[in-house]
């Protein structure tokens, strides 16, 4: 399918050949008719994109903070090589969308096939939506007008938070579409409305929809034509819809309001205010979320949980339905805003048109044509193969490995496609859950094929071996099904995210091992092929003598409803990235773990975090193992630090870029160029190992590991 992507290192549009997604469960997929571009967003993005690099950093100072701190722990090449990875990273545009359903997805009530609906689904011709950001379009509404919905809830939602009442005076700042639309509503709400644009042009669009409108060029005029507006007193509330870096459109509408007035603010702009002015007029602002309450929670719009309808009366949805439902009884009239249409092979030309001037880029329509197949079948997501030559790829019974690495995300992009490129391996097909990152790394490091169905491509004769780089709650699953299968298999930590999963892992493991004797399964546990830690494991080995090991990680706080903290998706911190630490300890000391202890920081009898831990491990040979992993520390401190005792002797790790020894005659420094943590030399020798008889790490210690992690989130 075509689908509408943007470069962030160059602003460049692409329209993209992506496999078509599968329906997910809570997921509607739709086939689309109608996008809608987004000119203020949409050019933003656009701007930044074309922007230099330093204009880049001046216009996202806080990134340029994380980026500062980086270098001083991680150091300059990495740091620059991450900024990098995330530049080249395309991004969809779009999301005003709406299409016809074609797929329903388990735990989805409601809808049927053949529905057209809403959706902020992207500019492709196939997206798969989760149901609480879909409604239907009523019978009477055009797709030329439903796709307006989105927007429409965006100023929906400023009106809702501005809450007018009968008679009242408003001020509408900035007329693009959301501003446009956000003057119907309040006109609709029975209140009087003056808008206001720094744009000739759009106050004349303005009045010929018959909305009150001035030019605001001059600011004392401006504040003297609300003042005769509101007939002295001042307006009630303004909604400022203006995209603008100054500060002077916030202490304006200050200055128009009457006491007690109220600010939405749903556009962007500079927000140094003057006190006094809020202070005497006890003004309250407010900066309006999108398209309302549900925006951004992942348990409603990817799990599909209501809110009680007694505490959230609208929530994004529903502001979706009413701002159709206006459409239909004639309150919004957003058909003179269609300005222009473009098929989705020209949107670049649509793009050019909104760069270069955006006056009178109200409503730029992207059509999808008037295809004639079967409006109610499932696309299957095929394997789309790219214009590249693989003809030098060998089939597998040649002894070659060829892989498929299914998640194409920022840690694959930067070291495991890398690593397999210089490899011996042949990379045959690259699988994303929406294609984008798929089709992006498949350009760059020459993937005949990429795919959004990860089970076609398990099936594939062409395939031998798995690398699996997705979210932690397939893991499992792609691994079970490609032991299943006869494949070789490594997976990014962590295998699996509970016992359940595990114990399928291993029987899976077990069973595949009859069948073909040399199968390989191994997790990416990178730190145990280090520089640094080869060394000093070979050093440990002289020591008969039990070892004292403290592991020291610096991780860095993650929002509560970050995915990896959500133990159905990413398990949890120990299991997600704790399992690193605890594997490493285990390498070191060549000794199975006998007992552990975990203990989360508390403040009274509460527990603060389950992420800011202490780990307390005994093994088998009386080494005993402590793995301090905080989340509320400084990040100018080095993220990870070592430390081991043993025979009067004592050997500092710091951050895998120095190896310290103390006391000891044989050894005192090994200090690395850059930090060699190994993830790019773990898949080499993985793919290395692949053909010969032993296994890299002995799967009873990724198992033991795994199982031991679970063990303590369970037990936290």
């Amino acid at each position: 399918m075509k689908q509408v992507i943007q470069s962030l290192a160059t602003g460049d549009v692409e329209v993209a050949d992506v496999p078509a997604p599968e329906v997910r469960s809570g997921h509607l997929l739709i086939k689309t008719s109608k996008t809608l571009i987004s000119a203020g967003t949409e050019r933003m993005l656009l701007k930044f994109g074309k922007a230099s690099l330093l204009d880049k950093a001046r216009q996202q100072p806080e990134q340029v903070k994380k980026v500062l701190g980086k270098i001083k722990t991680d150091g300059l090449v990495p740091t620059i090589e991450a900024v990098k990875s995330k530049l080249d990273s395309p991004i969809p545009l779009g999301y005003s969308n709406v299409g016809r359903v074609v797929g329903i997805g388990n735990n989805v009530v409601g809808y049927s096939l053949g529905d057209v609906v809403v959706s902020n689904g992207s500019h492709a011709e196939y997206v798969c939506v989760a149901k609480n950001l879909c409604a239907k379009v009523p019978e009477g509404v055009s797709e030329d007008h439903a796709v307006f919905t989105v927007l429409g809830a965006i100023s929906l939602n400023g009106i809702r938070l501005l809450d007018p009442t009968i008679g009242e005076n408003f001020v509408v700042m900035g007329l693009g579409i959301i501003g446009i639309m956000a003057a119907q509503l309040l006109e609709a709400n029975g209140c009087r409305v003056l808008c206001l644009d720094i744009s000739a042009e759009k106050i004349k669009f303005a009045k010929e929809l018959g909305l009150q409108a001035i030019q605001s060029i001059d600011g004392s005029q401006t504040l003297a034509n609300v003042d005769r507006f509101s007939s002295g007193v001042g307006t009630d509330g303004v909604i400022m819809t203006l995209a603008s870096s100054s500060d002077d459109p916030i202490q304006q509408a200050s200055l128009m309001c009457r006491k007690k007035g109220r600010i939405v603010l749903t556009g962007v702009t500079g927000l140094n205010i003057n006190r006094s002015d809020f202070y005497e007029k006890e003004l309250t602002f407010q900066v309006s979320c999108s398209y309302g309450p549900g925006r951004y929670d992942p348990n409603f719009e990817e799990k599909g949980q209501e809110y009680p309808i007694g505490h959230v009366r609208w929530n994004e949805q529903s502001n979706f339905e009413t701002v159709l439902n206006l459409m239909k009884s004639k309150k919004i009239n957003v058909g003179p805003m269609v300005s222009e249409k473009f098929s989705i092979t020209d949107s670049y030309k649509a793009y050019e048109k909104l760069y270069e001037n955006s006056e009178g880029c109200y409503g730029l329509l992207l059509d999808y044509g008037d295809r004639q197949e079967d409006e109610k079948a499932t696309p299957k997501p095929a394997v789309v193969g790219l214009p590249i030559d693989s003809s030098s790829v060998n089939h597998p019974e040649d002894g070659s490995v060829n892989v498929a690495i299914i998640g194409t995300g920022g840690y694959a992009t930067r070291y495991l496609l890398p690593s397999l490129n210089n490899s011996s391996a042949n990379i045959v097909t690259a699988v994303s859950k929406n294609g984008i990152t798929a089709y992006t790394a498949a350009k760059k490091f020459k993937i005949p094929n990429i795919s959004s169905n990860w089970h076609e491509v398990i099936d594939s004769n062409d395939v031998n071996c798995i690398v699996i780089a997705t979210r932690h709650d397939l893991h499992a699953e792609i691994a079970i099904a490609a032991l299943n299968a006869g494949k070789h298999v490594y997976c990014e930590k962590p295998l699996a995210i509970n016992q359940n999963e595990l114990d399928r892992v291993i029987h899976a493991y077990n069973a595949a091992k009859t069948r073909y004797s040399n199968i390989k399964l191994m997790v990416g546990f990178n730190r145990r092929f280090s520089s640094h830690s080869i060394k000093l494991k070979s050093i440990l080995d002289n020591f008969s003598a039990p070892k004292a090991i403290i592991y020291t990680v610096n991780a860095g706080s993650l929002p509560f409803d970050h995915w990896t903290q959500d133990r159905s998706i990413g398990g949890g911190r120990v299991v997600g990235e704790g399992c690193h630490f605890i594997d490493l300890i285990r390498f070191l000391t060549s000794s199975p773990i006998i007992d552990s202890h975990i203990d989360a920081l508390f403040e009274g009898t509460k527990n603060v975090t389950n992420d800011c831990v202490t780990i307390n491990l005994k093994l088998l040979d009386g080494s005993i193992g402590t793995v301090h992993y905080f989340t509320n520390g400084s990040q100018l401190y080095p993220k990870e630090n070592i430390q081991v005792f043993c025979g009067s002797q004592t050997f500092v790790l710091d951050n895998f870029r120095s190896l310290t020894g103390f006391g000891s005659s044989n050894f005192k420094k090994l200090k690395t160029f850059r930090q060699d943590k190994a993830n790019f030399a773990c898949i080499d020798k993985f793919i290395s190992s692949i053909n010969e008889s032993s296994s890299l790490i002995p799967v009873d210690e990724i198992f033991e590991v795994n199982r031991l992690c679970i063990e303590l989130t369970d037990n936290m």
